[in-house]
């Protein structure tokens, strides 16, 4: 079995990978580049929340770390990083995918 497979939900649990992987597991499967990021966001919610003694906005991080764990453990550790440097540079260059199509042909395909 594959690292990616080891986090592929169980046959028929329906539920998808990381879904309700601990931080510490979230923060192991990031890589080397976001694990900074993730530590201070971590530590900023849960400062907020001792004082709120709220936990939305902790609820709220882990789950957006979840996918991003996901991602990385689904992509690999390269992958991910080309992933990020592919969005990059669209984003920059507004380059589309290959294959995408705009918005307006996006809705006129879907009048048909």
């Amino acid at each position: 079995m594959t690292a990616a497979a080891a986090h592929l939900p169980e046959s028929g649990s329906g539920r998808p990978p990381f879904a309700e992987a601990s931080p510490a597991r979230v923060r192991a499967a990031l890589i080397p580049e976001d694990v900074a990021e993730f530590d201070r966001q971590w530590r900023e919610v849960m400062a907020a929340a001792t004082e709120s003694l709220d936990l939305t906005e902790v609820h709220r991080t882990l789950e957006a770390w979840r996918r991003v764990a996901w991602l990385t453990s689904a992509r690999g550790h390269d992958g991910y990083r080309r992933l990020l440097a592919d969005a990059e540079r669209r984003t920059r260059t507004g380059e589309r995918a290959p294959g995408a199509v705009s918005w307006d042909e996006l809705r006129a395909q879907l009048r048909v």
